[in-house]
């Protein structure tokens, strides 16, 4: 297949639209079932590339959930804990420990399940029946994986009533190295981003404390491979081989790092016993739960647990949260890295990141405020390594 007729671009009225290899190659893609869209394939290419990447760089099997060319997580395949497959809403599955690519996905779509809502997923290895099946319950548009099993192909193929995009694609494939797009007419052209991202990049450590240990490694390698393929600006917490929140397509680098952080505190606070043990009514499916939870944790919880209100989600009235609980709660925890695609520019980014018990960060440096951070990281006994490399894009 040489190229690939679309339905449109990214809005219904960008006609005509297709993919194609401008070389005249064939395109290193089979679509297996569905018809993929223009953002369909935007999601697709970027998702894969991190993917393939990331077991590149760790060795081990992984995952990422993609949503509007960001990565909403990506995982490592690593067994979860009984709190994280209950607050994933995976305690349910059957084989989940038996499939490391399973247990990726759990994770990268358990991570932020509201935005991962209608994802493109990447699989670095063969999709197998656990991992269909898990694929199978959620709502997705489409795959991109080296290869499918029979049965999981199969699996797949019910989805959206057997419109689900499947796509695979070969695993050898090299692109050009150079890219080349358009814009309002105008054609850019640059070298392919093929930068490595290894431990390597992690030995100019400027803060006092440098005990860097291979968790935190293998962490800030997830944080960082994750922001090389997340529309900048952005910023991304990680901890246990996973993305556990992405600040995404910031103008201000502070934004963004309160976003990541906002989203890893609510990945840490789902896990908590009293979110965990909310006794929702049989009838409340998952995303309406996701939903509930993400307001049950907000300043607007008596939307959800009012009376008159928590009828239509529990069985009982819960109790509320207060944010001071919660606050107590997060600061109780340690161990999660942050990695940022560019250098922070003021100390008030490393201030926001320890309140969601960030110790070891990752970041290009280069800003005239770097004895400022430093310092800041000093003060709270965090490691900080500088990449001196950027990673934007778009």
């Amino acid at each position: 297949m040489q190229e690939f007729e679309l339905k449109y671009g990214c809005n219904p009225n960008q006609k005509p639209a297709k993919i194609y290899m401008a070389d005249g190659s064939e395109l290193p893609i089979a679509i297996l079932n569905g018809r993929p869209g223009y953002i369909n394939f935007l999601d697709a290419f970027n998702s894969w590339q991190l993917v393939k990447e990331l077991k590149e760089a760790t060795g081990m099997t992984c995952a990422t959930s993609f949503k509007h060319v960001s990565p909403t997580s990506a995982a490592l395949g690593r067994p979860l804990s009984p709190e994280l497959k209950k607050a994933c809403f995976v305690d349910d599955v059957e084989g989940l420990d038996d499939s490391p690519l399973a247990c990726a996905y759990a994770r990268a779509r358990g991570t932020d399940r509201m935005s991962s809502f209608g994802d493109w997923i990447a699989l670095s290895d063969v999709c197998d029946t656990t991992t269909a099946r898990l694929i199978q319950r959620e709502v997705s548009d489409g795959v991109i994986a080296p290869g499918y099993t029979d049965e999981a192909l199969a699996i797949l193929k019910t989805k959206r009533k057997g419109n689900y995009n499947i796509v695979q694609i070969d695993p050898a494939y090299v692109p050009a190295p150079q890219e080349v797009k358009q814009v309002y007419g105008v054609t850019f052209e640059q070298g392919r981003n093929n930068f490595r991202i290894d431990n390597a990049l992690l030995s100019n450590m400027v803060t006092e404390n440098k005990d860097l240990t291979q968790e935190d490694r293998l962490n800030l390698l997830v944080a960082l491979i994750t922001l090389k393929y997340t529309q900048s600006n952005s910023v991304c917490y990680a901890v246990d081989g996973q993305a556990i929140g992405v600040g995404a397509g910031q103008q201000s680098r502070i934004h963004c790092t309160r976003l990541a952080g906002n989203k890893a505190d609510l990945w840490h606070l789902r896990q908590h016993p009293q979110v965990l043990n909310l006794p929702f009514l049989p009838t409340v499916g998952r995303p309406e739960r996701d939903n509930t939870i993400d307001v049950y944790l907000s300043e607007d919880y008596e939307d959800v647990i009012a009376e008159g209100n928590w009828q239509k989600y529990f069985t009982e009235q819960p109790k509320p949260f207060p944010r001071a609980q919660q606050r107590a709660y997060l600061a109780s925890l340690k161990g999660v890295a942050v990695g940022s695609d560019a250098f922070f520019p003021f100390p008030d980014n490393i201030e926001r990141a320890a309140k969601s018990g960030v110790t070891v960060i990752a970041q290009p440096g280069g800003s005239v405020r770097d004895d400022l951070v430093i310092e800041c990281c000093n003060q709270h006994n965090m490691v900080m390594a500088f990449t001196g490399m950027r990673l934007f894009h778009h």
